[in-house]
Formats: structure tokens, C-alpha cells, sequence
């Protein structure tokens, strides 16, 4: 059964091209505002636990802080090493100006 959806941000906290760390029952997501659209995916890099908050955005790609690595913030499929397996990603909602994703 699908998980209910839950609020993790405003869209005015997000401008195109940003992104944004939040917590949600102890886990951190990466809220990601690409041309208008937001994704939401888990902010720890599947190489080396490191945050990508703190990486860099550029278009729709997320580049690890760390060592480089890169990932698709609309899929979670990691494009470039050392990292070897993607992300997760959450179904994201707007509903007015509130960033809801799906969890369970």
C-alpha cells in the first residue's frame, strides 16, 4: 500500500537552479527545484555517505561534493563514478505552495 503524503518545504524556500536539505522522521532528503518542477531523492551519496545538499546543481544533475559523482536529480540513476548505485527517489506533490512527498 502507497505511503500518505507528507509536507517537507514551501516552494517559495526553493528558487529554480536550488536545492534544499530537510529531515523527515529521521532521514535526509534532498528537495531539488529544476525549471519550476521539484524532485525529492535522499541526500547521502551512495559512494560515500556524503551530503549532496552541500554539492552543486546544474540543470538536472546533482554532483557530489566529495568525489565527484553524478546523479540524475529526476531518476536518482547515478551518470558518473565512483558511485555505483542510485539514488532514491520519492513521488513528489505541490499543493499550493507546499512541497509534499510520498512516504511511508
Amino acid at each position: 500500500m502507497p505511503g500518505s503524503f507528507r509536507k517537507v518545504a514551501n516552494t517559495c524556500d526553493i528558487q529554480p537552479g536550488k536545492m534544499k536539505r530537510v529531515e523527515l522522521d529521521r532521514h535526509l532528503l534532498l528537495i531539488a527545484n529544476v525549471d519550476g518542477n521539484y524532485y525529492a531523492l535522499d541526500d547521502t551519496c551512495t559512494h560515500e555517505d556524503a551530503s549532496l545538499s552541500t554539492g552543486s546543481l546544474q540543470g538536472d544533475l546533482i554532483k557530489c561534493p566529495l568525489h565527484g559523482s553524478r546523479f540524475n536529480v529526476r531518476t536518482g540513476a547515478v551518470l558518473e563514478e565512483p558511485a555505483e548505485e542510485n539514488l532514491r527517489t520519492y513521488t513528489v506533490v505541490i499543493d499550493g505552495r507546499d512541497i509534499l512527498i510520498q512516504w511511508s
